[in-house]
């Protein structure tokens, strides 16, 4: 899961460059008039959309955005019809990968997503290739010189958490969703600073690149990640640190 991590620990480093550009606010949009029109405008009763305004919250979005966003997915307000979609595909060496977008026009995305994982050495694939190799997981990163791993062990599976791994100078907490939250919120109340806390597709087994197919593949990753339908891509891959470290969305 290592690969999986550093990513996900790289792309919460950039969230703030991104939330310059705009390109970050316009998802966190997508996202929470989606969960608005699927789950309701009440957070405390939604917690996909409890979930898209605390992300909000975190890339400094003011809160008349926010409610906007809430008032379109409810119907409060005009906005467009967004439509969650999954893809699933091949990067580089086999690397599976799995990702979610919301967009207005289907044909459209999917024939920009097929030439973006074609121009990186990837192709798109059917529905079903690779989603079994993922599982639906709450994933927390802390870095290590807050705690130690045993008084974090203890305080983690206490609040409900079903493993923690030590990788690098990080710990990963894996939860079941359904516990993503109050795992989350046993670590903040210890006064826990968290790199990375999302609901994730985790993959089972990766791939380890190297070299040119390494490259290769974090470009790909780049160039989904940038796509303005794309809201979130998982992949199976394992590049050194050294390499990830070099990356840049």
């Amino acid at each position: 899961m290592s690969g999986h991590s550093k990513w996900s620990q790289i792309r919460y480093k950039k969230a703030a460059v991104d939330a310059r550009r705009g390109k970050l606010f316009s998802k966190v949009i997508r996202e929470i008039t989606v969960a608005a029109r699927l789950g309701g405008g009440d957070p405390d009763a939604n917690p996909r959309l409890r979930t898209a305004i605390q992300t909000a919250r975190a890339v400094n979005m003011p809160q008349e955005n926010i409610q906007r966003a809430i008032q379109k997915g409810t119907g409060e307000l005009e906005g467009a019809a967004y439509e969650e979609v999954v893809y699933e595909g091949y990067g580089p060496g086999g690397v599976a990968i799995l990702l979610t977008a919301l967009t207005d026009n289907k044909n459209r995305t999917v024939a920009e997503l097929r030439h973006i994982f074609s121009r990186y050495g990837g192709n798109l694939g059917e529905v079903g290739c690779v989603a079994w190799m993922f599982n639906k997981k709450g994933l927390i990163v802390v870095e290590k010189d807050q705690i130690e791993e045993e008084d974090l062990m203890l305080l983690a599976l206490e609040a409900g958490a079903e493993d923690i791994k030590a990788e690098g100078d990080t710990y990963e907490i894996l939860t079941a969703v359904e516990d993503f939250e109050q795992v989350k919120q046993a670590l903040q109340e210890h006064q826990l600073e968290i790199s990375v806390a999302e609901i994730s597709m985790i993959p089972q087994a990766t791939v380890k690149l190297e070299g040119k197919q390494a490259q290769q593949m974090l470009k790909l990753m780049e160039a989904l990640e940038d796509h303005d339908d794309v809201q979130h891509v998982y992949a199976n891959f394992d590049i050194p640190e050294e390499v990830m470290s070099e990356a840049t969305l």
